[in-house]
């Protein structure tokens, strides 16, 4: 597999996260899923719907997510509806919970741990998908990208626990209670079903900023460690992720080491390493600045 590109610019503003997209060359057809995440009540990290609405727009997209496997504001439709509404997301746009009605199953034949990932019915109404992604840390996952993204992102809330539980239909707590690189295959296992479904229709755009040790999804999180870095796009998950790891390894950020102590102790980088695999996508690419 040759090199993947992966455009990144350090300048973090609406229209600069247009820019990559139009770099990346690759126009999303049909109608567009943009896959957000809507953060946790209480969160203070999360992309705001403010500095997206340009690029959600430029695509006429539609805004996705799915219900979470666990106690919080984004566990039923009707909860996670009215957080979007509370975060803003529905007054710029339309908003589709994905996995508001049922779930379908995506067949992973290959699969190194699960076999089949269960998502929003309601993937079958898009044609593409944009996966934007804040970069930052993860409690269990060690980092989230376009991978996390495309794996738990996307997957409905019974999809998310088949997911953490590695193929095993477990309780809430077994869903803690995992060996850990099965726990992370099963992520990019997930992942490359959502790739395969989609196609070439599909880019990802990755926002390094407000990068703290905790995810979107903590309703009391980290404030962020790390200064920001920039916007990466590309057409390759794997490289994308791969990537936004390796500027973090470069900086000279003080809070770079709180940062890499968090995806190293969870073998965060596992998951690229098991996307890669899969062929989903190369960890091989060549970073092009754009200024």
């Amino acid at each position: 597999m040759e090199k993947a590109k992966v455009y990144f610019t350090r300048e973090l503003t609406p229209e600069s996260v247009i820019k990559m997209y139009e770099t990346l060359g690759r126009k999303l057809p049909g109608k567009v899923a943009v896959k957000v995440h809507s953060g946790e009540r209480g969160n203070q990290n999360y992309l705001r719907p403010e500095f997206l609405k340009p690029m959600i727009e430029h695509v006429n997209g539609t805004v996705v997510e799915c219900n979470t496997a666990y106690d919080g504001a984004r566990d039923t439709t009707e909860k996670h509806l009215e957080l979007m509404k509370e975060h803003e997301w529905s007054n710029y746009f339309t908003v589709d919970i994905m996995d508001s009605e049922s779930d379908i199953e995506l067949e992973i034949p290959n699969g190194k741990v699960i076999k089949k990932n269960y998502v929003g019915k309601n993937i079958n109404d898009y044609d593409s998908m944009l996966v934007l992604s804040h970069f930052k840390g993860h409690p269990m996952g060690g980092f989230g990208g376009a991978l996390k993204q495309l794996s738990i992102g996307v997957a409905s809330s019974k999809g998310k626990r088949f997911i953490h539980c590695c193929g095993n239909n477990g309780s809430y707590e077994d869903m803690f209670n995992q060996d850990q690189d099965k726990f992370l295959e099963s992520m990019a296992d997930a992942a490359s079903s959502v790739v395969n479904h989609f196609k070439d229709n599909i880019a990802y755009i990755n926002i390094m900023c407000n990068m703290s040790v905790d995810c979107d999804c903590c309703n009391v999180a980290e404030d962020p460690c790390m200064k920001d870095i920039g916007i990466l796009a590309s057409t390759d998950p794997v490289a994308i992720d791969q990537a936004c790891i390796d500027l973090v390894k470069a900086s000279d950020d003080p809070g770079r080491d709180h940062l890499l102590e968090r995806i190293n102790s969870r073998h965060g980088t596992h998951t690229i390493d098991a996307a890669a695999e899969l062929g989903i996508g190369t960890k091989e690419y060549e970073l092009i600045e754009i200024k």
